[in-house]
């Protein structure tokens, strides 16, 4: 395995686990609402942030608070239901991949749409992944379409 390959290979598990340590806390923020500045702090003692991206997990936790209310209103336009009305795993892993198909460029659509399913499949209702892949992917359609 090539050096740059190795690079690629953990930079991925390290945006992953900031993937999902940004689930926790954007579940968490779901539960009890706080600043997104006290999120990062309470995350950044957990065990699995040592191998996670911190830059990224910071960029996923405020950009899904900061503009929680504009997600929410996108992603009503892809669901068959309103965003409050979701179960908070499905509701927090798509406003995580809302916001990275958004606002996040560098990560290829396949690679978000991915993720999201596989957190769902981790941490979500049996079928919920399904759902997810379909939502996504709507929005994927329309936010990156030189994508398809």
């Amino acid at each position: 395995m090539t050096t740059e390959r190795r690079i690629r290979d953990r930079s991925s598990l390290e945006r992953a686990a900031a993937r999902k340590l940004a689930l926790q806390a954007i579940y968490r923020v779901q539960l009890n609402e706080g600043p997104w500045q006290d999120l990062v702090s309470e995350f950044a003692s957990d065990p699995d942030m040592a191998g996670a991206d911190r830059g990224y997990f910071e960029v996923l936790v405020r950009g899904v608070c900061e503009s929680r209310e504009a997600l929410d209103t996108q992603l009503a336009g892809w669901t068959d239901r309103a965003p409050a009305m979701l179960d908070p795993v499905e509701h927090a892993v798509l406003l995580i991949g809302l916001l990275e198909l958004r606002d996040c460029p560098e990560a290829p659509r396949r690679v978000v749409v991915s993720e999201a399913v596989r957190l769902t499949k981790r941490f979500g209702a049996t079928d919920a992944h399904k759902f997810v892949n379909a939502v996504l992917d709507r929005a994927a359609r329309e936010l990156r379409p030189h994508e398809h």
